[in-house]
C-alpha cells in the first residue's frame, strides 16, 4: 500500500468508533447509459428497480460525467477535473504504458483510511498495468475486466453484438472505431484489430480470457459478487465500487434479457441493469442496513446515439461536451437521510464522490486535498441553501470546449450561448441578446486555461502521469498469461 501524505490525521480513527453512524457507500457506475435508457429519466421499457430507487431517494438533473469512459472514472476516483489527474486525448487502450498515477489518492484509499472495506468489480478502464490496477489504488479486492468490453478481438466477440455472427480471425468487426481513431498517441495503447484477448481479472491474476459466451454472463456475475461482498461485510463500513460493462458496445444482455425490451439489445441490458440494481437494493433491505447505506446510481458518459442509446431531451452524444454528451442520469438513494421522491437542479459532477463520501466518512484531512469537487452531502441531505458548483468546465481530452454558470452554457469554439433551464437542447443560440454573460462566461475560462490549459497537455495544474516503461499485454494472443497473473492459469484457450 503506498503512503498517502495527505490523509494522515483522519486515518488514525477507528472504524469501531464511527461504524454506526458512517454509512456503508455503493457507487454503481454503468457504461455509456442514455440520460433517457432508464425510467426515471424517461426510457420507453420497464425498469421497475431504478423507478422505486428515484421514489425512494433523489434525482440530480444536473449531473455532469465526462465525454468518455476514461476522463470520467478519473474524475470519480480523484475528485478532480480528469485533465488535472490524467491528461490524455481520448481512452486508454489495452498495454497502454500510461495509467492514472499510483500517487494519486482515490477516494477508496481516503474510505479504506477510514476503517472501510473496500472492492471493485467491474471495468475499471484507469490503466490495465500492475501500477494502475484497482489493488494498488486502494482497493482491498478486484474482480473484473481492466477496459472497456469492445477491446479485445473481432473473432471472439469484441466487436460485434452477438446478434450478428463472429467475424473470422484477422477480419475487422462490424463495431465503431471511433475511440481508436480518436487517439493517435502510441502510449495509451493497442487499438483496433491488433488488440490482444481481452482478460477478467480477480484481484491480481488472470482467470479467464472473455469470449462472446462470457461477455453474457458479467452483468450476473457482477451482481453476484456485489451481493456477496455486501453480505461478508455487514458488520462494518464498506465502499462497493460497482463499475458495470453494461450496457457499452458491443451489447451482451443475458440470454434471459435479450429481447425482452422489445427495442434493441441495448435497451434488453439496461433492463438486465435494473434487475442488478433491485438485487443489490434489495439485500440491503434484508440485511436492515438500507438505512445507514448511501447508492448512487449513474453513467460514465451520455450515451452513444449510434449504438441505440437515448438522451432524450439533451442534444448531442457520448464524445460531445453537449449536453446529451456528458450530463449523466443519476439517482441517489438513503432511505431516513435523503428525502424520497426528491430532486435537485444544482451542478453537480462525477468529481464530487471523493469528497462527499470523505466527509461522510469523517475523513476531516480530505479538506488537505486540493480538490475541483465539493462535499454535495448537504445538497443530498437537502439542507437548506446548499449549493453545487457555481461554474463548471467542459474539457474534452486536452480541450477546454464550454463553461457552464448558472443556467448559462457558452460553447467557446463557436461562441454560442443557451440557456439551459430554457433551452435544456441547446437549440437557440442567444449570445447576441446576451454580451455581458458571454463575456462573464469567457473571463472564467481564462481563469481555467491559466490552470489546466486548453489544447495542450501542459498547464501548471496538470499532474504527473502514472507511466511504466515497457508496457505488455495481460494476454498474449497464444494465451499465455503474463508473468505475475498466471498464478491461477498460466494459458488460457
Amino acid at each position: 500500500m503506498k503512503p498517502l501524505l495527505l490523509l494522515l490525521s483522519s486515518f488514525t480513527l477507528l472504524h469501531s468508533a464511527f461504524a454506526a453512524e458512517t454509512p456503508n457507500i455503493v457507487l454503481i457506475n454503468i457504461d455509456d447509459l442514455g440520460y433517457a435508457d432508464i425510467g426515471p429519466f424517461g426510457a420507453k421499457m420497464s425498469t421497475p428497480h431504478l423507478d422505486r430507487m428515484a421514489k425512494e431517494g433523489m434525482k440530480l438533473t444536473n449531473h455532469y460525467a465526462a465525454p468518455v469512459c476514461t476522463p470520467s472514472r478519473a474524475a470519480m476516483m480523484t475528485g478532480c477535473y480528469p485533465k488535472r489527474v490524467l491528461p490524455i486525448p481520448h481512452v486508454l487502450f489495452p498495454a497502454a504504458a500510461v495509467g492514472l498515477s499510483p500517487k494519486a489518492t482515490t477516494v477508496a484509499e481516503v474510505l479504506k483510511g477510514a476503517g472501510y472495506a473496500t472492492t471493485c468489480i467491474g471495468k475499471w478502464h484507469l490503466g490495465d498495468q500492475p501500477e494502475f490496477l484497482p489493488t494498488n489504488q486502494g482497493f482491498d479486492s478486484y474482480y473484473g475486466i481492466p477496459y472497456s468490453n469492445d477491446m479485445g478481438p473481432g473473432a471472439e466477440g469484441s466487436k460485434s453484438n452477438p446478434d450478428q455472427p463472429l467475424p473470422k480471425a484477422g477480419a475487422k468487426g462490424k463495431g465503431k472505431a471511433g475511440a481508436a481513431k480518436a487517439d493517435a498517441e502510441p502510449e495509451t495503447g493497442i487499438k483496433g484489430p491488433a488488440q490482444p484477448p481481452l482478460p477478467l481479472i480477480e484481484n491480481h491474476n488472470v482467470v479467464e480470457r472473455v469470449k462472446a459466451e462470457q461477455q453474457h454472463t458479467f452483468t450476473r456475475r457482477y451482481t453476484e459478487r456485489a451481493v456477496e461482498f455486501i453480505r461478508e461485510h455487514q458488520k462494518k463500513p464498506f465502499f462497493l465500487y460497482l463499475p458495470h460493462n453494461a450496457v457499452h458496445f458491443p451489447h451482451y444482455p443475458h440470454q434471459d434479457f435479450m429481447g425482452k425490451s422489445g427495442i434493441s439489445l441495448q435497451k434488453d441490458w439496461a433492463m438486465e441493469v435494473d434487475w442488478s440494481v433491485g438485487q443489490v437494493l434489495d439485500t440491503l433491505r434484508e440485511l436492515k442496513l438500507d438505512e445507514n447505506t448511501l447508492v448512487i446510481f449513474t453513467s460514465d458518459n451520455g450515451g452513444p446515439l449510434n449504438q441505440g442509446a437515448d438522451n432524450t431531451p439533451l442534444r448531442g452524444s457520448k464524445g460531445s461536451t453537449l449536453e446529451g454528451g456528458i450530463r449523466v442520469c443519476t439517482i441517489a438513494w438513503w432511505p431516513g437521510k435523503i428525502a424520497a421522491g426528491s430532486k435537485t437542479n444544482e451542478i453537480t459532477a462525477h468529481m464530487d464522490w471523493l469528497p462527499t463520501f470523505g466527509a461522510l466518512a469523517r475523513c476531516k484531512s480530505v479538506g488537505e486535498l486540493k480538490l475541483d469537487g465539493k462535499d454535495i452531502s448537504p445538497v443530498l441531505l437537502g439542507q437548506k441553501k446548499a449549493t453545487g458548483h457555481d461554474v463548471f468546465y467542459y474539457y474534452a481530452g486536452f480541450n477546454l470546449q464550454a463553461v457552464r454558470s448558472g443556467p448559462w452554457k457558452l460553447h467557446l469554439g463557436k461562441g454560442e450561448l443557451y440557456n439551459l433551464d430554457d433551452d435544456i437542447g441547446e437549440a437557440k443560440n442567444v449570445a447576441t441578446e446576451h454580451a455581458d454573460i458571454v463575456a462573464q462566461l469567457k473571463k472564467q475560462a481564462e481563469t481555467m486555461r491559466a490552470d489546466l490549459g486548453d489544447k495542450t497537455k501542459d498547464a501548471p495544474g496538470v499532474r504527473e502521469l502514472g507511466r511504466v516503461g515497457h508496457p505488455q499485454p495481460l494476454i498474449s494472443a497464444d494465451g499465455t498469461v503474463r508473468e505475475g497473473f498466471n498464478k491461477i492459469a498460466k494459458t488460457l484457450p
